[in-house]
């Protein structure tokens, strides 16, 4: 039905990683190093590497940390966010990432600045909406979970309002106080890549879908509906969080079987129980 896609999150990225997409069937890579990590990225051997084992380089996600000077929605930090995102989208856009995935802020928000947070954000991403479009990308806005500015289709369309060219990476989990099938008919027509995984409603998990309490061919059935041709990709670790147990780590192999069930509606190869200490 989709293509099947892994961000590196909580990956190294290196050749072997690479290796494993091609020999289990994944055929697209978001590139999302840790936040410390992108002044060491190789962007040449990452094209090499793409170019070598048939992987698209298919999205880029932007530096973010809640609580860090990263920050598009702070008047104290936007102008040098910007700044250091302009460098990132060009760098990304010159081996072939054409989508900049991009949070429009930390956290936690208070209710009182909100529209202020908001109104900054907007300001920032029109002027990286242009700017990616100069360099042949564009930006999709990432729904977010808790105070983060996104939390629901409201904001988000909201947020995207101020360019045309602005999209929105569906991030499944992240949906805390909407339907995730109501989000995709509200902003589905702006969707261009999407961050799967699972969650229980209670806060943001990164779960294997089957493993939480999504209702996934709801989901893809709302994708469908509006006409959603990108990506299915996964932001999971191979490691198992510490909200779940699993028997083993995940592999690359167990995305692809994930994604060939769901989209062929068979019952859910689930191997990870619940955790008797409950995890907000």
């Amino acid at each position: 039905m989709y293509e099947i896609g892994l961000s590196t999150c909580g990956k190294v990225i290196c050749e072997d990683l690479f290796k494993m997409y091609q020999q289990s069937g994944i055929t697209v890579m978001e590139i999302s190093p840790a936040v410390d990590e992108y002044d060491d990225i190789n962007y040449k051997k990452i094209k090499l590497w793409a170019e070598e084992y048939n992987i698209r380089l298919w999205s880029f996600h932007l530096p973010f940390a809640p609580f860090s000077e990263i920050d598009i929605s702070k008047t104290d930090t936007c102008k040098k966010t910007i700044k250091y995102f302009e460098e990132l989208i060009k760098k990304g856009a010159d081996i072939g990432i054409e989508k900049c995935i991009i949070h429009s802020s930390g956290e936690p928000i208070e209710d009182n600045e909100r529209l202020e947070r908001i109104k900054y954000a907007k300001e920032s991403l029109a002027g990286l909406a242009e700017f990616a479009k100069k360099n042949n990308a564009v930006i999709a806005v990432e729904d977010l979970p808790r105070t983060c500015l996104g939390r629901n289709s409201e904001e988000i369309t909201e947020l995207i309002s101020v360019h045309d060219d602005l999209k929105v990476c569906f991030d499944t989990n992240h949906l805390l106080s909407e339907n995730p099938v109501d989000f995709i008919k509200k902003t589905g027509n702006r969707i261009v890549t999407t961050h799967v995984s699972d969650y229980d409603f209670i806060n943001e998990r990164h779960w294997l879908p089957g493993e939480g309490k999504l209702d996934w061919q709801a989901v893809l059935q709302a994708l469908k509906a509006v006409g959603y041709s990108g990506a299915w990709l996964y932001e999971i670790s191979f490691s198992c969080p510490e909200t779940i147990i699993r028997d083993r780590d995940l592999s690359c192999d167990d995305f692809v079987k994930n994604a060939r069930e769901l989209f062929e509606n068979k019952p859910i190869t689930v191997f990870s129980n619940p955790k008797d200490k409950f995890y907000m």
